[in-house]
């Protein structure tokens, strides 16, 4: 599914974006090699990021 229409960046590409280490939407932009256009997928990208970062969270408080 895309995540980002102007720059054709798909879910898949994020998901990789973000396991490699990204940890904002301009970090998700730089390692696609694209840069925001409308900024409408920002929101999508925070929320897929938080989405990862509560299981490393969940895991420290255990």
């Amino acid at each position: 599914m895309y995540i980002c229409v102007c720059n054709a960046l798909t879910d898949k590409q994020v998901d990789a974006a973000i396991t490699s280490g990204c940890r904002r939407p301009d970090d998700i932009y730089s390692q696609c090699g694209t840069k925001p256009q409308c900024g409408r997928c920002a929101e999508r990208m925070k929320e897929m990021l938080n989405a990862t970062d509560m299981p490393r969270s969940a895991a420290i408080q255990a």
